[in-house]
């Protein structure tokens, strides 16, 4: 854990830093990143990629921390005297409906579908950046070609699934044009 922590540390903190903006937040986000790390330190020997790992972690303990802080700001407010039941019971639920994590499931299949249609170069491409999260740089390391290269495959196999997805009438309502 402590050869993790040392090859890691500074890659998580400036991964904080550029998702909150400020240093004391960065802080905070990045010792409750470690923690699930520790937390979940059994499941390291299971996983190939250990950075996309961390990154998927920071990523999802910042998106939680925001949504929680979106929550509370929107329900603070001074409750009126002689109330009996709290204000927050009575606002309704932002949370997700059945039909709506339905849908997003589904739209998730139709996609995972399209993107393993894609060539091998552009879905290779388009897995390192949004799946794995890797930097430009790290993907041009990886196939062994410039940054030029790795940006007109990601432009390319984004709109070539693009394509796919507004020939499929399955698919072709999901699309946002612009």
């Amino acid at each position: 854990m402590e050869s993790i922590y040392a090859e890691y540390n500074r890659y998580i903190y400036h991964l904080c830093l550029k998702l909150t903006r400020n240093k004391a937040e960065a802080e905070d986000l990045m010792q409750e990143v470690w923690l699930k790390v520790i937390r979940y330190e059994s499941s390291i020997q299971g996983v190939d990629h250990l950075k996309a790992w961390l990154t998927t972690i920071c990523m999802n303990t910042f998106r939680d921390r925001y949504r929680k802080n979106v929550r509370r700001s929107k329900h603070v407010v001074q409750q009126p005297e002689g109330l009996d039941v709290s204000l927050l019971d009575l606002l309704p639920s932002d949370e997700a409906g059945v039909d709506a994590i339905l849908e997003q499931q589904d739209v998730s299949v139709m996609l995972r579908n399209k993107i393993s249609e894609l060539d091998a170069i552009y879905r290779t491409t388009i897995m390192y950046f949004y799946v794995h999260q890797l930097s430009l740089i790290e993907i041009a390391e990886t196939m062994k070609v410039s940054i030029g290269t790795v940006k007109s495959r990601l432009f390319r196999g984004k709109q070539r699934l693009k394509d796919m997805l507004m020939e499929d009438a399955e698919t072709r309502e999901y699309v946002v044009t612009a």
